[in-house]
């Protein structure tokens, strides 16, 4: 079970998907704008999967045409703060990662 709840909550789409839902609620293409590369049916389902695991919520508006928000859940809430320092993490160390990967792609020739 741990390793399945790790897989969706460490799947880069799904960290940013928290990462920019913990400013509040966001349609859809809202998402989709702000998150680069990622395809509607990629985000479609990482939202689904978000949702199926209790950290997102999907409110539909009744109105034309229908609006969609997304939203955080309190357990989403609480995921912001790992998330968070794994990003801080991966920015603070992204020159070095690339060296590393500069050097070892030259070494493997």
């Amino acid at each position: 079970m741990v390793s399945s709840v790790l897989a969706r909550v460490g799947d880069k789409w799904s960290v940013l998907v928290v990462m920019y839902l913990g400013g509040g609620p966001k349609r859809f293409n809202e998402l989709k704008r702000m998150i680069g590369g990622v395809s509607q049916r990629m985000l479609t389902l990482t939202l689904r999967g978000l949702e199926r695991d209790g950290l997102v919520t999907r409110t539909v508006f009744p109105t034309i045409p229908p609006r969609v928000d997304y939203e955080l859940t309190d357990l989403g809430r609480s995921l912001r703060e790992p998330v968070s320092a794994l990003g801080g993490w991966a920015q603070a160390h992204q020159d070095e990662i690339e060296a590393s990967r500069a050097a070892f792609d030259k070494a493997a020739g």
